[in-house]
């Protein structure tokens, strides 16, 4: 039986021109009855200093694999089935950052991993507001990492 105890993908996370210290990793492991857990810690995001110091962002999967900066040409959320947001596969919990810092973990079955390889991992400026179409009106994309299979740990 396959063990699931290391990650079979991550995306290394960088800020684009106005966040250049934003910087962080998501790690993706697959469940042996399906689905995905997804761990994320990031640093550097911005925040007002002014308490309580701790601010929503946006977290999506975008269709494209390609974060040069201004992350222009990662492409729409990821959703494959066509439906509204916040239904997309792509659309993920939100992240809570203090004081610039953010550490999330979650299970999601809306996709398995090898879906995922070669898109792109979006953090928002903005919290998802989980109504508006189609995006759910998450700001300003700060932050990019291309998800990538894991070579020590592969998924097949």
């Amino acid at each position: 039986m396959r063990q699931y105890s290391y990650p079979s993908a991550y995306a290394k996370i960088n800020g684009n021109t106005e966040n250049p210290s934003l910087h962080g990793i998501a790690y993706f492991y697959p469940v042996p009855f399906g689905g995905v857990l997804v761990e994320t810690e990031v640093y550097g995001l911005p925040y007002e200093n002014i308490p309580p110091y701790s601010q929503f962002y946006g977290m999506h999967i975008h269709e494209t694999g390609n974060c040069s900066v201004p992350f222009d040409k990662t492409g729409n959320h990821y959703n494959p089935g066509g439906l509204p947001h916040p239904k997309h596969a792509g659309d993920l919990l939100p992240l809570l950052g203090n004081e610039g810092y953010a550490y999330s973990v979650f299970y999601t079955d809306r996709f398995e991993l090898p879906e995922i390889l070669g898109r792109s991992l979006i953090i928002h400026s903005s919290p998802d507001d989980f109504t508006t179409q189609p995006s759910g009106n998450s700001g300003t994309k700060i932050g990019c990492g291309v998800i990538t299979e894991n070579i020590l740990y592969p998924l097949s």
